[in-house]
């Protein structure tokens, strides 16, 4: 019988096949915490099944992992390893289902359950992204792991859910760089500036912040008097977001300055431009 547990709230809905043989099955679960003694391991594994179907996510984990400690050679301990993961994870213990799912893969790479494995694993990571103004490692660390989801495993249902979080985590790391290239511009630090902008527009053109970089690069390119750089920010922004905001102010900043949007095939932008956009 399969059941599938799922998780409440925006965002945090996942899936998890459960196998269970159905004999076995037991219903109802205990209203308080059992001493320790050596128990069958079916009725260890439904104590723990029960546990995490009444949303006791840490009990659950911490029964899982006593099916594997009482009976490790059993059918039901490998089970019970990727659960006490998703247990783990469902309690927003992070640490602990990364390490969790991170052995089972070690353990049993040929088992049909490994895909799901990964993806708890960067899953994990991708539910602890901080937001822009903090240290982005964690950001990394979930791009990373959704990649490996989707390069192992390209035709499953997680890698289609992967693909969705891979484009939001670059969108946060653009934002990242966009924040750290703003200060920089703030503080008179135009060539900082301009490696961050440009990181933006080479390393992350599909994500929402690549207008804005293209029109922070005008207006540094202008302070430091690489008019030609700033002309050719302009037209590329002008070509590929004609109705934006950012192409409007970087049209006003530089019919201003007597200069009008214009590709100079010597920039780097010019070069890329094809690639790119």
């Amino acid at each position: 019988m399969h059941l599938f547990a799922t998780r409440p709230g925006p965002g945090r809905r996942l899936g998890v096949l459960v196998v269970v043989f159905a004999a076995l099955l037991l219903t109802g679960c205990a209203s308080k915490p059992e001493p320790y003694v050596e128990r069958p391991v079916d009725k260890l594994y439904n104590a723990a099944l029960n546990a995490l179907l009444a949303g006791q996510y840490d009990r659950a984990a911490k029964a899982f992992e006593e099916v594997e400690r009482q009976h490790p050679y059993s059918v039901w301990a490998v089970k019970a390893q990727v659960m006490a993961a998703y247990a783990n994870y469902q309690a927003n213990n992070y640490d602990e289902a990364i390490l969790a799912a991170r052995r089972f893969v070690e353990l049993h790479p040929g088992n049909r359950d490994v895909a799901y494995a990964y993806y708890l694993i960067a899953i994990s990571y991708y539910e602890q992204i901080s937001d822009i103004g903090r240290d982005q490692k964690m950001t990394r660390q979930a791009l990373a792991s959704l990649e490996e989801v989707v390069r192992r495993f390209p035709d499953s249902e997680y890698a289609r859910d992967a693909r969705l979080k891979i484009d939001l985590a670059h969108d946060h790391l653009a934002g990242k760089e966009m924040e750290v290239g703003r200060f920089y511009e703030r503080k008179g630090r135009y060539t900082a500036a301009i490696n961050r902008f440009r990181n933006v527009v080479e390393n992350y053109q599909t994500t929402t912040h690549v207008p804005e970089a293209l029109h922070r690069l005008v207006e540094c390119y202008l302070a430091i008097g690489l008019v030609n750089e700033a002309q050719t920010a302009a037209a590329v922004l002008g070509h590929n977001f004609p109705g934006s905001e950012w192409y409007q102010d970087s049209y006003a900043l530089l019919t201003s300055n007597g200069r009008k949007p214009e590709v100079d095939k010597r920039s780097w932008l010019a070069q890329a431009m094809g690639s790119i956009f």
